[in-house]
């Protein structure tokens, strides 16, 4: 028998990231748990509004969305531990501009440069929607086809309400084969 645990969000886990935005001339970084796609060009992240890199985000209309892996987790960790309004967290990270000069992390394996498109507004998140611009990946984590490998790249992942770090594991199944391979037993030919 299910219990109702009432609204709790079951959606987790989630890939972590590390949000990058300017304030002035410097960079902001800040940790993310709450993302989401919303179609093939378009994702969603939700900050908190009181985060200072929201101010960058409103002023420049851009972002970059950092994936993290095991190997940047720490200084990740950080950025989310301390605030921007009380600590310059602009040297964390070694990082470039990228063409809509959003700040990108770089030694994160994959960034995804985004512009804002719609900030849906609740009473304590901004959730920005975002038009991803340029992704870029290292290629030793992409397939022979040009690719991304999530088993080569092995990115981190974000469970609430347990609030950990989960390691990602192997594939299990190739997309739509499991179906299509029961359906196929009972047809007659």
């Amino acid at each position: 028998m299910k219990k109702d645990l009432g609204p709790v969000l079951g959606l987790y886990p989630t890939p972590l990231v590390v949000v990058g935005a300017l304030i002035g001339d410097k960079p902001n970084w800040v940790l993310a748990g709450h993302t989401g796609i919303m179609g093939h060009d378009r994702i969603m992240v939700s900050l908190a509004k009181t985060h200072y890199t929201n101010r960058g985000i409103r002023k420049t209309k851009t972002l970059s969305v950092n994936i993290v892996d095991e190997a940047m987790l720490e200084k990740a960790d950080y950025v989310g531990c301390v605030s921007g309004n009380e600590t310059d967290k602009s040297e964390v990270f070694d990082f470039s501009i990228g063409q809509n000069t959003a700040p990108l992390v770089n030694e994160a394996k994959i960034s995804m440069e985004c512009s804002v498109v719609d900030n849906y507004e609740t009473e304590a998140f901004d959730n920005f929607i975002l038009e991803i611009e340029h992704t870029y990946a290292e290629e030793k984590i992409l397939s022979e086809t040009g690719k991304i490998d999530y088993e080569k790249f092995k990115p981190v992942l974000f469970e609430m309400p347990g609030y950990a770090y989960l390691q990602t594991g192997k594939t299990i199944a190739k997309c739509m084969t499991l179906g299509r391979n029961k359906s196929n037993k009972g047809r007659k030919e």
